[in-house]
């Protein structure tokens, strides 16, 4: 097949395999055989694509037809179910009602309270009878379409035991006749904090991609803020949801200006900030108040977006009130204590006290073994030796950074910030 053919189907997967997914899913009560039966329908893209639409290389509305394909896959399924039990008592009305109104009106047919294969789909990912890890790596897997290793950098483990993790938690669900729905009640509340940290990492893995061309992946950033603000309005008096959804809001506010015009990386600090969408702040900085309205003081997330909120309201970079982004960190590292959170308290501190405060809070790190391989690690340090004048050691930590980098816009970045330490004279760099 053509390379043209190729990429637009690989496109059309990524943005709209979830929704495949989720709706398979909703139909087979299996989440294994959904993502089954949607990679068959890609793979029938693959393969009729090119000489069906060999000007254009994909049909008028190519969602639709890998949707249809799909479904036509899963009904066929159903039907040889139903073939084969059509003598047990244990064969269900679902069965019978999917193959009786399967075409237009499927999706009206089986609309719930929410109406949103997505979010069931988060939930039934989130249930309480796979182990927190498993929940999170199988509905990144299954709802953000990320890969094995990209969840593995998420979580800073290795490869093959996300894989085993992701295998086992399909089994499990199958085995625990898990139903298709999103929970109510004291139920829904206990799951929610599993499904704040699936969206989070989704929308992370959007706003900086781990891997690839592209420093960016809208598509998940817009796809957790779509299910967040779900959340937000099913359970509105959940103030950590409301302080996700403020979190994104924000962060979210900066895409425009986040990439310069031939797409590499445009830092915080470099930003042109009139290019940040007010309207997503103001939502954002909203959301933040409804959250510290609860009376439960702020969590993890609405700490997080408070710290966002301190760079959204500076009108310039100096501006920036990073005293307060640091005390703020401080709480959160008190309340959510990560390797991470103490390596973004570093950057605070060497905004709000200079280079060498920071780098002693960095150097505390080196040796924590989840930051082993994390390239913002000696990619932080870098930053403050350059600004410490100790440039040999900064374009060494800078050129280690662009090693362990796995993005192509950041290992770009890395490698322009270690050529602009320049050697000392009569040393060749």
């Amino acid at each position: 097949m053509t390379g043209r053919a190729h990429r637009a189907v690989e496109a059309v997967w990524r943005i709209e395999s979830a929704r495949i997914i989720a709706a398979l899913a909703r139909m087979l009560r299996d989440v294994g055989l959904a993502e089954e039966m949607a990679q068959e329908a890609l793979v029938a893209a693959l393969e009729t694509w090119p000489e069906a639409f060999p000007e254009q290389g994909m049909p008028d509305n190519p969602a639709a037809w890998l949707m249809a394909t799909a479904k036509n896959r899963a009904l066929d399924h159903l039907r040889h179910r139903k073939l084969a039990q059509d003598r047990e008592p244990e064969l269900t009305h679902a069965i019978e009602s999917l193959l009786e109104d399967a075409a237009p009106d499927l999706e009206r047919t089986l609309d719930n309270r929410i109406g949103d294969d997505l979010l069931r789909l988060v939930f039934i990912a989130c249930h309480p009878v796979l182990p927190t890890e498993g929940r999170v790596a199988l509905t990144l897997r299954l709802l953000g379409g990320l890969t094995t290793d990209e969840i593995a950098r998420a979580f800073f483990v290795p490869e093959p035991t996300v894989a085993q993790r992701i295998v086992r938690a399909k089994r499990t669900l199958l085995e625990a006749r898990v139903p298709f729905e999103v929970p109510a009640g004291l139920d829904l509340v206990q799951r929610l904090s599993s499904v704040l940290q699936v969206i989070y990492l989704i929308y992370n893995e959007g706003y900086s991609a781990t891997t690839g061309a592209d420093w960016m992946r809208p598509a998940l950033c817009d796809e957790a803020l779509r299910l967040g603000r779900i959340l937000a309005g099913l359970v509105p008096r959940e103030p950590e949801v409301h302080g996700l959804v403020a979190l994104m809001e924000i962060q979210s506010s900066r895409a425009r200006a986040r990439l310069a015009a031939d797409g590499s990386p445009v830092l915080l600090l470099e930003q042109d900030r009139a290019r940040w969408d007010q309207l997503l702040i103001r939502r954002g900085l909203a959301a933040l108040d409804r959250a510290g309205q609860a009376g439960q003081g702020l969590g993890p997330y609405g700490l997080q977006a408070a710290i966002a909120a301190c760079h959204a309201r500076a009108r310039k970079a100096a501006d920036t009130d990073w005293q307060r982004i640091a005390a703020l960190y401080d709480a959160l590292a008190q309340l959510a204590p990560s390797p991470v959170v103490e390596l973004n308290r570093a950057v605070a501190l060497a905004m709000a006290f200079g280079p060498a405060a920071g780098l002693e809070a960095a150097d505390a790190l080196v040796d924590e073994p989840a930051l082993r391989n994390y390239h913002l690690l000696p990619g932080v340090r870098g930053d403050f030796l350059f600004k410490l004048g100790r440039l040999d050691e900064a374009r060494a930590e800078f050129l280690r950074a662009a090693e362990l980098a796995q993005n192509g816009r950041e290992r770009t970045l890395l490698l322009a910030r270690a050529a602009a330490c320049p050697a000392p004279p009569g040393r060749a760099g």
